[in-house]
């Protein structure tokens, strides 16, 4: 399998995909590609690689199998390994876990227009909007409810790691970038999410980029 990865320090998207290939166990190769470098509007037309996710990152490619979006990806690699390495087996856990995840996939605009991913970025005195922090409320009351009915497992969110802490891995990032303050519980789970193994790899991996995206370097207007 080969995987296709924009900017591992600002897209967000790309670490939940990446996230998904390394919680299959599957093997596969990661290409990494610059989204806004000068070239890029030629290649994601002509490359046949990006045709069909129309230039969109992260793309998989199993075999003749093409697949993009990170949740339509999650899903396709749950269907090879069995889906209880992603979901948790408890009934009402999983349905948690689906909802919060879909939420994740749909919500949040102004979080994430407020405060995008910047893993090198650390920002003191970040003004944020009343509309994200709805959203920031939002997500620690969801966070609150998992850890309370299902996290006793280990630190993350319904215990062990899962598809639901592969899509709010990003926005502990951005809560650390824009050193958002949160409850202690929520703390706890960012530094767990952070300190994951493979979230250090991917740090790593954006810390020795040299690309730049000059637009997510500048102060964001709430």
């Amino acid at each position: 399998m080969k995987l296709i990865i924009g900017n591992r320090n600002y897209s967000s998207w790309s670490l939940r995909g990446w996230l998904a290939a390394k919680q299959s166990g599957l093997s596969f190769e990661t290409l990494t590609v610059h989204i806004a470098g000068d070239d890029w509007q030629e290649t994601k037309r002509l490359d046949g690689e990006f045709l069909p996710s129309a230039g969109k990152v992260p793309v998989l490619w199993d075999g003749e199998t093409v697949v993009w979006d990170s949740l339509a990806i999650m899903e396709y690699l749950a269907d090879k390994v069995g889906r209880d390495r992603f979901w948790p087996k408890d009934d009402a856990a999983r349905g948690m876990a689906r909802a919060m995840v879909a939420e994740m996939h749909s919500s949040y605009l102004a979080l994430r227009r407020q405060c995008p991913m910047n893993v090198r970025r650390h920002v003191e005195g970040h003004h944020i909007g009343d509309d994200a922090r709805r959203d920031i409320v939002r997500i620690l009351q969801l966070w609150a409810e998992a850890r309370a009915r299902f996290g006793k497992g280990g630190p993350f969110l319904f215990g062990t790691f899962s598809a639901a802490d592969i899509f709010y891995a990003p926005v502990a990032s951005r809560f650390r970038t824009y050193g958002i303050r949160v409850p202690g519980f929520a703390q706890a789970y960012i530094d767990a999410v952070w300190e994951h193994e493979w979230l250090q790899d991917w740090v790593a991996g954006a810390e020795d980029e040299e690309w730049v995206i000059e637009q997510f370097e500048v102060e964001p207007t709430a």
